[in-house]
């Protein structure tokens, strides 16, 4: 999937200002599950990338954003096999960047952060003048992690020059971290093994940690296709 929409960010480290603009992402999803098995592994690829400017117009802020997400979840089929619903947890591995493009005054933010996160999916299938639909919604909850972050006033010369640690690897919570993500998509059949799928993609990455606030919303309008790969039902 490719998606395109606004994005709003945050980083108290580089500027107290908050920074809005478009960004694009690509969305890969892949899920398998062996027949008569009842657990599915899920694996998410997210590329982000979004070009921000101040409320004045006046400074640009470029954002970047790799997100590899792993989940297994138990699966039960409800109304007559129209619908599913999945339960689990995924692995969340986040890389990142935030780059001041108008001062060399701290203009640029690393990002790393691994989190785990409870996990749903429901799916329902429906038909419209013979045609096939499946609505889908995914939601991911912040359950705890660890995140790289330097502390308030502290240069990037400091911790990898001279060695200074200052706490730079935090452990976060759901209230330290509240990380939300949401994923919305209508799929129509267009054939046994292909579908056209249009949805909404919601991602918000926030933290509070070390005397720094940061946050990196993004909201996109996606579409895409769906290959089913035979019993393996990968996408």
């Amino acid at each position: 999937m490719i998606g395109l929409g606004p994005s709003r960010v945050l980083d108290t480290y580089i500027s107290q200002e908050k920074f809005s603009g478009i960004g694009l992402t690509y969305l890969y999803i892949r899920e398998g599950k062996k027949p008569g098995k009842h657990w599915q592994n899920n694996f998410e690829h997210e590329i982000d990338l979004s070009k921000t400017k101040d409320r004045t117009n006046t400074t640009s802020m470029l954002e970047g954003n790799y997100n590899l997400y792993w989940g297994r979840y138990r699966q039960w089929l409800l109304c007559d096999n129209r619908l599913k619903l999945q339960a689990g947890g995924l692995a969340n591995l986040n890389l990142g960047f935030l780059y001041d493009m108008s001062t060399s005054n701290n203009p640029a933010q690393a990002r790393f952060a691994l989190n785990l996160m409870p996990a749903g999916i429901a799916t329902y299938g429906f038909d419209i003048k013979q045609q096939h639909f499946s609505l889908r919604y995914e939601l991911n909850l912040p359950l705890f992690g660890l995140m790289f972050s330097p502390h308030y006033g502290q240069s990037y010369y400091e911790i990898f020059n001279r060695g200074n640690y200052d706490h730079n690897i935090v452990p976060t919570t759901f209230v330290s971290a509240p990380n939300f993500r949401q994923l919305l998509t209508l799929d129509w059949q267009a054939s046994e093994k292909w579908a056209i799928r249009i949805g909404y993609l919601g991602n918000y990455q926030q933290a509070a940690v070390n005397n720094l606030k940061n946050h990196i919303y993004t909201h996109r309008f996606v579409i895409g296709i769906v290959r089913s790969l035979g019993v393996k039902s990968e996408k």
